[in-house]
């Protein structure tokens, strides 16, 4: 492994020496084999990250990364990819790894293309909320300058048909689950409390998911409608077991995932010097026998405005979700201090009380509805080398807030730094007041483009 890296990080040495010949960021190689054109593009970065200052860790993320990109193209055929290597030190432990970010083959024609392989799909038009985008999963604990770094690949088979330039079909289908990533097990939630890693659906054809959606852009107005059918990416959790040999309860919750089904909308209209967009998806879930990291059916939706200001781009959106079926759980009560069997009783019914207080933050279904607002503010200055930008979040249900600020500075064509933040905060036993303890903290990161 260790030879690999090396490997890696030498040709991508020599690809960034190249690039310094090139007015060119991406190497293009054009050969003719038997009278048929193709070509081979390679590009990519090398970059240092290190986050930290965080309440529970000093420096939370370290690493250096190597990201190797190329695209083989031979008539309508071709072969794109983005292969990373990364060593560093995540939450105090140390890791070297091989990343396939993107990996896949595909024909494209002017009517349609067919794309088999490791992909990451983007739907939606609102901006970080997404209803309609039930397809790609995410690392949440992978900390860096950039939120699209967490955005992670499906093994998918995608075709896409054009009936117009404007109008488009696109379809995919996921024969194998990919989950996303969270660290429950980071969490401060007592002694008593801890989370193991939970096992996938199997590798089935009736646990495979299904998507598709018909878009369209036109000049005045772009849109799309979609649906989905498969386990969602984000999970829940379940009790594993309860151990009572101690006489306190120690419980072990597992991650456990749900198949639902959702059929979603979105628009994206431009009115003089603002864009309207908005998006909604119904998701549908079977829960006969009320297991607590199954989500009750709900609807999610966002609606935003983009403009520029004194230079300054802003999009502010409101995010929503309501939930029909809502019912407010009920706080049980020990009726018999005195009674061993009625203590235990007692405890299970806490137990169980607490887990799906905690499953309905994670879907933010504790309230009938959810109301929550977010800002997004940029601008670029000094001839596009600088770049600010402040992110925040605030959800008025729960009364969690989120605030990243960021300044990027293109030192050179090939050079660019980053420095920021990430502030959270949130009441007692919220997702955010959990999380802040470990994601707060001031990010640096350089990295070279060749």
């Amino acid at each position: 492994m260790k030879r690999l890296f090396i490997y890696l990080c030498a040709i991508g040495c020599v690809f960034a020496a190249s690039a310094q010949t090139s007015d060119e960021s991406i190497i293009e190689l054009t050969t003719k084999t038997d009278s048929q054109p193709q070509s081979l593009f390679f590009n990519g970065f090398v970059r240092g990250s290190v986050f930290g200052g965080g309440e529970r860790y000093d420096l939370t993320t370290t690493f250096t990364e190597i990201s190797l990109k190329g695209k083989f193209n031979k008539d309508n055929a071709f072969v794109k990819s983005d292969i990373r290597v990364r060593q560093g030190h995540y939450f105090n432990e140390k890791q070297l790894s091989v990343i396939v970010k993107e990996l896949y083959t595909g024909y494209q024609s002017n009517k349609f293309d067919v794309l088999l392989g490791n992909q990451i799909v983007n739907w939606g038009r609102t901006d970080g909320f997404n209803p309609t985008n039930n397809i790609t999963p995410n690392d949440y604990f992978f900390l860096t300058a950039n939120p699209d770094d967490q955005k992670l690949s499906n093994f998918m088979l995608r075709f896409k048909y054009r009936f117009t330039p404007e109008i488009e079909l696109d379809l995919i289908g996921i024969p194998i689950y990919a989950e996303s990533n969270y660290r429950y097990d980071l969490f401060d939630m007592g002694a008593n409390v801890s989370f193991v890693k939970g096992t996938l659906p199997e590798k089935e054809i009736k646990n495979s998911s299904f998507a598709g959606r018909l878009n369209f852009d036109f000049p005045t107005i772009g849109g799309s409608l979609s649906y989905f059918r498969g386990f969602d990416p984000y999970h829940g959790f379940d009790v594993k077991n309860v151990d009572w040999s101690t006489g306190t309860p120690l419980i072990n919750n597992v991650a456990a995932h749900y198949l639902k089904s959702a059929v979603g909308a979105d628009f994206a209209i431009p009115v003089g010097n603002f864009i309207l967009r908005g998006e909604a998806a119904y998701t549908f879930t079977d829960n006969p026998d009320h297991k607590i990291f199954i989500p009750n059916s709900d609807i999610a939706y966002v609606g935003g405005v983009e403009t520029m200001l004194g230079g300054f781009t802003l999009i502010a959106q409101y995010v929503g979700k309501y939930t029909p079926d809502f019912k407010a759980l009920t706080l049980p009560v020990l009726t018999d201090y005195l009674n061993p069997m009625a203590q235990m009783q007692y405890a299970s019914q806490m137990i169980d009380y607490s887990n799906r207080s905690f499953n309905r933050k994670i879907f933010y279904q504790q309230e009938k509805t959810n109301h929550a607002v977010s800002l997004m503010v940029s601008k670029s200055f000094g001839y596009d080398a600088w770049n600010v930008e402040l992110a925040s979040y605030y959800n008025i249900t729960s009364e969690e807030f989120l605030l990243r600020p960021k300044i990027s500075w293109k030192i050179s064509d090939a050079l660019t730094s980053s420095v920021g933040g990430n502030y959270m905060s949130g009441p007692a036993q919220t997702l955010f007041g959990y999380s802040s303890g470990i994601m707060n903290g001031a990010f640096v990161e350089l990295k070279v483009s060749f």
